[in-house]
């Protein structure tokens, strides 16, 4: 049974949504890797939309959410939610051109089975766009020596962009693009974003889903 770890969202919300004006050159580093990567402005889907701090600018209308306080502010921001989980995702098969995960993996209990459902619901050559923190990056590790103390990340499990690759092609997808946001404090403001990963904090990887390719692999 997959039980949403949301108890600190739901009763910090506004702190959690507040948290992208006080970091607000951070926010806009992981915002533009996103941006760079790959476009979801055809029918697209975000999964743990939050607070529709990433949705909202980057065109996507809908969003599954498991908290109800921060659907609260997805929804008044115009985002069409459904409550759910990333395991058990209630679409039918290949329906959305674009799925975004971002700052949603290390919050997930099964996250293959969460990519296996952004497959499943996905058209053939669409794409799954996954953001996150990378583990072995400087912000990476604070974050882990910092979790316990921390609301939102006491239950977190962080994952390095090795492992997030193996992840994605154990669910059969193709991966793609690969785009990382420095930090800013470490970088000019114009280049806080870069091609791969290892140097940035937050790794952006488009994964395409290519029906075509996996029967030919007799998957």
């Amino acid at each position: 049974m997959i039980m949403p770890r949301i108890a600190s969202f739901e009763k910090y919300s506004k702190e959690y949504d507040e948290w992208f004006l006080t970091h607000k050159d951070m926010y806009l580093a992981e915002l533009k890797a996103v941006q760079e990567t790959v476009s979801c402005n055809q029918f697209s889907i975000e999964i743990g939309v939050g607070t529709g701090r990433f949705a909202v600018p980057l065109g996507i209308s809908i969003g599954l959410e498991p908290s109800w306080k921060m659907a609260e502010f997805s929804k008044n921001r115009g985002i069409q939610i459904i409550v759910g989980v990333a395991e058990k995702l209630p679409f039918r098969n290949n329906i959305f051109d674009c799925v975004l995960m971002c700052t949603t993996l290390c919050f997930l209990d099964d996250v293959v089975s969460s990519f296996q459902e952004a497959y499943r619901i996905l058209n053939n050559n669409g794409f799954l766009v996954v953001g996150f923190i990378d583990k072995n990056s400087i912000l990476g590790r604070q974050y882990q020596l910092k979790k316990q103390r921390s609301r939102f990340y006491q239950d977190a499990f962080f994952y390095s962009a090795d492992e997030v690759l193996r992840l994605l092609q154990k669910a059969h997808f193709i991966v793609g693009r690969i785009k990382q946001a420095i930090v800013p404090e470490q970088s000019a403001p114009e280049d806080v974003v870069g091609e791969g990963y290892g140097k940035g904090s937050f790794v952006v990887i488009t994964a395409i889903k290519s029906e075509k390719l996996r029967s030919n692999e007799g998957c």
